[in-house]
């Protein structure tokens, strides 16, 4: 890690969960949660989006990392059968699982450590030094802070943010995290190509 390290303090305690924020979302993930295990899978993030019309969006993957569309399908079976007969949400809804996809949002500490070297963007709850965001790159972990090099007066420096601390953090979407993605993707043999022909980074370039 290049430059400094800084360390934020922030009095009181500040707990978050970035799998499952809302009450009605933590109880859905106490629902699901022991479905999608034991069906070999991880919940990365699940929120009942409200409108119009209800959907309850699930995040998930394999512990690895990857998942196909068939997995997504079998999962949304399972799920949907108990929710069902658990009956959590009084209105109708629609059902959504999906895969976290490329700029996805880092919802668990073991996230930061995998997507190393990657940019990111981060809010906490409070204000840490005058701010709630942060952008930089994803350095690690160091117990539970969350590692991440800012620049600060145009000089690089890594700053420790405890991870309870964040209400929100996900990759930016840039060339070099498309390019890491797809060609791992098409190691795997799980990248559909034609839906990728056609991605436009945060710089407003496009991967094509």
């Amino acid at each position: 890690m290049n430059g400094p390290r800084a360390r934020f303090f922030v009095s009181g305690p500040l707990m978050t969960d970035l799998i499952a924020k809302a009450p009605i979302d933590r109880r859905l993930a106490g629902i699901l949660t022991p479905i999608i295990e034991g069906m070999g899978f991880e919940l990365v993030r699940v929120r009942l989006m409200s409108g119009k019309s209800k959907t309850v969006q699930i995040m998930v993957e394999r512990p690895g990392g990857g998942i196909e569309v068939d997995e997504c399908g079998e999962i949304s079976t399972a799920v949907s059968a108990v929710l069902d007969v658990e009956d959590p949400i009084e209105d109708n809804y629609a059902l959504e699982v999906s895969s976290p996809g490329i700029d996805r949002p880092l919802t668990r500490l073991k996230d930061f450590d995998h997507w190393q070297g990657y940019e990111a963007k981060l809010e906490t709850t409070e204000l840490i030094d005058g701010r709630r965001r942060f952008k930089g790159v994803l350095a690690g972990t160091e117990g539970d802070e969350v590692l991440v090099e800012i620049e600060d007066h145009g000089k690089p420096v890594t700053i420790g943010l405890q991870f309870d601390w964040l209400s929100d953090a996900k990759l930016v979407l840039t060339d070099d995290l498309i390019r890491d993605v797809l060609r791992q993707r098409k190691d795997d043999g799980t990248l559909d190509e034609d839906k990728f022909d056609d991605i436009e980074t945060e710089s407003g370039s496009e991967e094509e």
